[in-house]
């Protein structure tokens, strides 16, 4: 049986370019939506999930599940990660300029929310190891760098873990102009608040 559906693509918030998926047809709509992160009052605002003044009638919702487990039971906002991540790194590379953080990111786009902000609060642009990722994201590309002298790195190596130790960066950075590093490590993750209880 044969039947027209509208697919329409909503932002999801997750990352750059990161969709959820609206399904309308004659037999209902369903909303499928991958991963995402909306802050509350977003969904609302999104014109094309209304008819008129109501919301769409949405029978079915495909809901990413990665956090739909009662050990999640609260997951700060991004602004209130982002303002506690402002805070530690603000105190800690205003001690000297060889005290630098490495963001431990694990994927490889997620972060971009993160690098814009720090780089514009504290005027620090965010060491990459490339540029090319970014290329079709130039909103981003003023706040990295492939400058390794800076105080702020996301640099990524196969193996970080094997490959952080208290003074050396993921790219090798150990000291500059002969003074060693002072490293801190902040790993931004959803998942560590599953991980600790209230």
């Amino acid at each position: 049986q044969k039947e027209d559906i509208e697919v329409t693509l909503l932002p999801a918030g997750h990352c750059p370019g990161s969709v959820m998926f609206l399904f309308e047809g004659e037999n209902g709509t369903v909303l499928y939506t991958g991963d995402f992160r909306l802050a509350k009052g977003e969904a609302a605002r999104m014109e094309l999930l209304h008819s008129g003044t109501r919301v769409k009638d949405i029978q079915s919702v495909y809901l990413d599940t990665t956090f739909c487990d009662p050990k999640f039971y609260h997951i700060p906002s991004r602004e209130e990660c982002l303002n506690g991540i402002l805070e530690l790194v603000r105190s800690w590379t205003s001690l000297t300029r060889y005290h630098v953080v490495w963001l431990n990111c694990k994927a490889a786009y997620g972060y971009e929310y993160l690098f814009i902000n720090l780089s514009e609060e504290l005027g620090i642009k965010v060491h990459v190891n490339k540029l090319d990722m970014f290329r079709n994201m130039p909103e981003i590309l003023y706040h990295v760098t492939t400058d390794r002298h800076t105080q702020i790195h996301a640099c990524r190596h196969p193996r970080d873990d094997d490959c952080f130790r208290w003074n050396r960066l993921p790219c090798g950075m150990t000291c500059q102009k002969g003074t060693p590093l002072h490293i801190i490590s902040i790993k931004p993750s959803t998942m560590w608040f599953g991980e600790r209880i209230k």
